[in-house]
């Protein structure tokens, strides 16, 4: 169950290659998610399906922001070229900040990206990519963790105890540790992440799929050029 080395050295490309078989999946069903969704709640609460679309792309987008948030939280207390590192980075663990609430917020930033993303997919785009992304990132988990355990022992097990793995507790489980956290860094790490929210934005104000794709393909370049950057930082010297 765990990923394999080149599935976490190419983590980025997976995530690539899960929305490359998701958003093709029109050919199969024609039905966007979205439209879909206003289609059967319209007639109950008594609303206009297309107006009704829009205001769920509107929830998309911000659900994407709080993604985005979350991912900035993380990586302001987890140095960038570890969130990108091609290898996993075990000489010791991070429990501050989000931490503290869920032991990978930056993969559950993932599954919300997914869930965000899937309003412009088909029906069943949306669904590959919510399982897709799911299930890839309890991989890449269950290999961090099995490292982690090897190099960190007891506190790390009781770390693991004490924290959820992927779904966020609403209460800190451990206390502080005082780490600080650098939100320069974190923000200029993710910053390739505002192009989803934006993108989704974009279509929802203007209904045009061509803003939908200029602003998700420039944030895209701007992702392989962040990850290429911090990965060669990261790289044994």
């Amino acid at each position: 169950m765990r990923a394999t080395n080149w599935e976490f050295e190419n983590r980025a490309a997976v995530f690539g290659m899960i929305f490359g078989f998701s958003f093709p999946l029109y050919a199969l069903d024609h039905q966007n998610a979205t439209a879909s969704l206003a289609n059967i709640l319209a007639p109950k609460i008594s609303a206009d399906p297309d107006h009704l679309a829009r205001e769920i792309f509107f929830a998309a987008a911000a659900l994407l922001t709080v993604a985005v948030l979350i991912r900035v939280w993380a990586s302001a207390y987890l140095q960038a070229e570890i969130v990108y590192a091609k290898e996993v980075k075990s000489e010791a663990f991070v429990a501050d900040g989000p931490y503290r609430r869920v032991r990978n917020p930056l993969y559950f930033a993932n599954v919300l990206m997914a869930i965000g993303m899937g309003s412009m997919m088909s029906r069943a785009g949306l669904v590959l990519a919510i399982v897709a992304m799911t299930v890839f990132c309890y991989r890449l988990i269950f290999r961090e963790e099995s490292e982690l355990r090897a190099s960190q022992g007891e506190s790390y097990e009781r770390y693991l105890r004490a924290v959820p793995r992927l779904w966020p507790s609403l209460w800190p489980r451990v206390p502080s540790s005082g780490r600080a956290a650098h939100w320069s860094a974190g923000f200029k790490a993710e910053s390739w992440y505002w192009g989803f929210p934006l993108s989704v934005l974009g279509f929802a104000i203007t209904l045009r799929l061509w803003v939908f794709f200029v602003v998700f393909g420039a944030g895209l370049a701007l992702f392989w050029t962040i990850t290429s950057s911090l990965q060669k930082k990261a790289a044994p010297k």
